[in-house]
């Protein structure tokens, strides 16, 4: 399967933080979760691919291009919802839909008014009057509009209501269902990930803990609950755990379930228990 973004050996020197030696790949038609906890490096490696950050060193290739030698290209095929809107307060969505679509020549009206009918967003209203759900939304509406073959999207659930999220999670399995786009999805909501991700890369610390589909991460961790009693001093063989005074719970390799605690019944783990225990098992 061709990949749609490789980040190789990415570093970047910041004040008070380092992204370290960052690694993973995107294939074509697959959704990606991008996990960590606050200050982790999410939006920072965000900020890198899109050039609007210079990276200290390493190589991102989109598209199988150089992402600073051929950022025009790229950017005219990525769709970007940040974290915090960027509209002007006063203007309007169709305002922004027009001083959009002079720099794509891909760009589709008939997809504008699609989403913008789809979601009930007042075209001529101004955006200081929209709620921070319709702002997500509206950034969304004018992300897809230019036909992108890669969506980066920086929290994008955050502030929608459980119905537009469970629409947008719809929309971006439709988006990704061909097998020639990609999503590229940082998020804190994890039970989304679940929903959608076909994989994971969890990044702590500015250092790439794992990445891995779905199901690999299912074949390679187990989460364990159990007495206490039942530890019988192994704590350090798991990848974090916690415990109570009379029980436990912990993330462990599938094969040392196996080898040490036979006894006991693996549970799948989902993505919230592979972030939590991982960083727990990182401090």
């Amino acid at each position: 399967m061709e990949n749609i973004l490789e980040v190789i050996n990415l570093n970047k020197n910041l004040n008070k933080f380092e992204l370290n030696n960052v690694n993973f790949t995107l294939e074509r038609g697959a959704i990606m979760g991008f996990v960590g906890e606050n200050g982790a490096g999410k939006t920072t490696t965000l900020k890198l691919l899109l050039n609007s950050m210079a990276k200290t060193s390493g190589q991102i290739k989109i598209f199988g291009k150089d992402n600073v030698n051929d950022e025009v290209y790229i950017k005219s095929r990525i769709g970007y919802v940040p974290d915090e809107d960027y509209f002007l307060s006063n203007s309007t969505i169709n305002n922004h839909a027009k001083a959009l679509k002079v720099f794509y020549d891909n760009w589709n009206d008939e997809i504008f008014k699609q989403y913008t009918s789809k979601w009930n967003l007042p075209l001529n209203k101004k955006i200081s009057e929209f709620s921070k759900g319709m702002k997500t939304k509206a950034m969304i509406a004018l992300a897809l509009s230019h036909e992108p073959e890669l969506l980066i999207l920086d929290e994008p659930t955050a502030g929608l209501d459980p119905m537009a999220r469970i629409e947008l999670l719809d929309l971006l399995r439709e988006f990704s269902g061909d097998g020639e786009k990609s999503v590229l999805f940082s998020t804190h909501i994890t039970s989304d990930l679940d929903k959608v991700a076909d994989y994971i890369t969890l990044i702590h610390e500015g250092k790439i803990i794992e990445s891995l589909s779905m199901d690999k991460l299912e074949e390679k961790y187990v989460m364990l609950n159990g007495g206490i009693e039942e530890l019988k001093g192994l704590e350090k063989e798991f990848i974090g755990i916690r415990k109570g005074e009379v029980t436990f719970e912990g993330l462990i390799l599938r094969e040392k379930a196996s080898r040490y605690f036979s006894d006991l019944k693996p549970n799948k783990p989902n993505v919230e228990n592979i972030l939590t225990f991982s960083i727990w098992g990182n401090k």
